[in-house]
């Protein structure tokens, strides 16, 4: 709920998860994870290191959030959704649990999964951090290794207004003894997680500065992706090798787990192709770093013209983010359908220095505006929200 309500529905508490998970006998400590937490990034890394795995023969179980389309995505097993069987049957389960414990949206759905994937006797989970580190539900496992891809301005109001302040709250999943790659050396950030990494005792690897192996570097090097995508794969890539040891991971499972992800792990909503004529992309870039390296990626594309189709929220600040956006652009603004979007008209006014904008109620009547005026050699991007690409994704 946090997704559609914002700071409202945020409890930064972990005793109603605990109370919970305790009341159906304790299933997050019968499976052996991986626990992945960052600002941008996270999602790709879990679908990229679950497709790995799943190469290698394993059964591999998956916690993301939010979901795009199916409530049903947030947890799977080797890229297969939770049945609504196990859905309905766990809701009634717990339901004599709920007037006491009164556990969130998002603390029923991290127990469903982590009862899902004990009760599947699943040989690995890989679980994505909902919202900051310390305080999310999910940081009552204790996984085999912990990753954080990188530390960007988002949440603030929650997490804190300065990158020290939320690496800090995302350092909160490093455990005693276990190992934590970071995906991204930041100059703000890496002294906060050495010093967190040293007082728990446990090993810091910085993905940037770790890969030895010259062929996969050259292999991702050859991949049609964007570069944030590629910084995603070196992280995935440096959690292979530490890995790889105990789980008989070898590079032909790196190679083809990345190959196969859409196939393996049905990743959405990230660097999202839909269409080549006119190149049509969606992605659920919503901060400014995100934005920027979309935005980045974007332009790399000097065929015809932009046709950039964004909303958002209301707690975002839009200030931050428009002079990253390109003067030259067709702009079609709209909103998402979710009871803390921003308006049309108050996000218009925030693009006084835009000629050529336009504004829609819905990314549905945005993007057949798009098409309309977009020829073959044009680009069409849907951004600025998760909940924008999802309602795109809804229509198609």
């Amino acid at each position: 709920m946090y997704q559609r309500q914002g700071k409202a529905a945020y409890k930064a508490d972990l005793s109603n998860i605990l109370a919970l998970c305790d009341a159906i006998d304790n299933p997050q400590q019968k499976f052996k994870s991986v626990h992945v937490g960052g600002t941008n990034g996270k999602g790709s890394v879990t679908h990229y290191l679950a497709s790995v795995f799943m190469e290698a023969g394993y059964k591999v179980g998956t916690y993301t959030s939010p979901h795009y389309v199916d409530f049903r995505e947030r947890i799977r097993i080797n890229g297969s959704y939770i049945s609504k069987k196990a859905v309905i049957s766990f809701v009634e389960q717990i339901e004599p649990l709920l007037l006491d414990i009164q556990p969130s949206f998002f603390e029923i759905t991290v127990a469903m999964a982590f009862q899902y994937f004990s009760e599947q006797q699943v040989d690995f989970a890989i679980v994505e951090v909902g919202l900051g580190g310390r305080l999310d539900s999910t940081n009552i496992i204790t996984p085999q290794l912990s990753i954080i891809t990188n530390i960007g301005l988002d949440h603030q109001q929650i997490l804190g207004d300065t990158l020290e302040k939320i690496a800090t709250e995302k350092a909160g999943i490093i455990k005693p003894g276990v190992p934590i790659i970071i995906g991204k050396s930041q100059t703000e950030t890496a002294p906060i997680f050495k010093r967190i990494a040293s007082e728990n005792k446990a090993e810091i690897i910085f993905a940037d500065q770790f890969i030895e192996d010259e062929s996969m570097i050259e292999f991702m090097k050859s991949l049609p992706l964007p570069n944030y995508q590629l910084e995603n794969l070196r992280t995935v890539a440096t959690a292979y090798q530490q890995l790889n040891d105990t789980w008989s991971l070898t590079n032909e499972h790196f190679c083809k787990g990345v190959e196969n992800v859409q196939q393996n792990s049905t990743i959405i909503g990230r660097w999202q192709v839909l269409n080549q004529n006119p190149f049509t992309v969606a992605d659920s870039a919503h901060n400014i770093d995100g934005i920027k390296q979309f935005l980045v990626e974007i332009s790399k594309r000097n065929t015809g013209e932009l046709h950039l189709i964004y909303g958002t929220v209301s707690d975002k600040n839009i200030d931050s983010v428009a002079h990253l956006f390109p003067k030259n652009a067709h702009y079609y603004l709209t909103a998402p359908s979710v009871p803390r979007k921003m308006p049309v008209e108050q996000l218009k006014a925030e693009f006084p220095r835009f000629t050529n904008v336009e504004t829609y109620l819905n990314v549905s009547d945005a993007f057949s505006a798009a098409s309309a005026k977009a020829k073959p050699i044009d680009t069409i991007a849907i951004f600025g929200s998760i909940f924008l690409v999802a309602d795109h994704l809804k229509n198609m």
